[in-house]
């Protein structure tokens, strides 16, 4: 029985963080691509070390438990930082429908492309 878990929580894993790759090629600005990468890393990642937790000795455990705490710490840090990057570099939304709620108005404003943009 914790065969069959561990091989569903695989493929629901492998499933989120396609969908995640998906959502990057996909997305039209780097908010909603920063979104996308951080839930399938997370989410992905997480299901992956819950299913290698259901068969694996209780070192290879409480390592997995340590990841995962880890990455619940860091990613909605890093996430963060790499918002705010780009925000302050001004980096536009381009997603149809998007609100600044800064209180800045970015798409005001005539920007040049960002020195760092191919």
């Amino acid at each position: 029985m914790k065969d069959l878990i561990s091989d569903a929580l695989i493929i629901i894993g492998l499933l989120v963080m396609t969908l995640g790759v998906y959502g990057m090629i996909r997305m039209p600005d780097i908010y909603t691509r920063l979104h996308a990468a951080s839930k399938s890393a997370f989410l992905g990642v997480v299901s992956l070390a819950i299913a290698a937790m259901l068969v694996g000795d209780q070192s290879a455990v409480m390592r997995l438990i340590l990841l995962s705490v880890l990455l619940t710490l860091t990613t909605p840090v890093a996430s963060h930082a790499i918002g705010r990057g780009a925000y302050l570099h001004n980096e536009r939304m381009n997603t149809p429908g998007a609100i600044d709620e800064s209180g800045h108005q970015l798409a005001d404003h005539d920007h040049a492309e960002p020195s760092w943009r191919l």
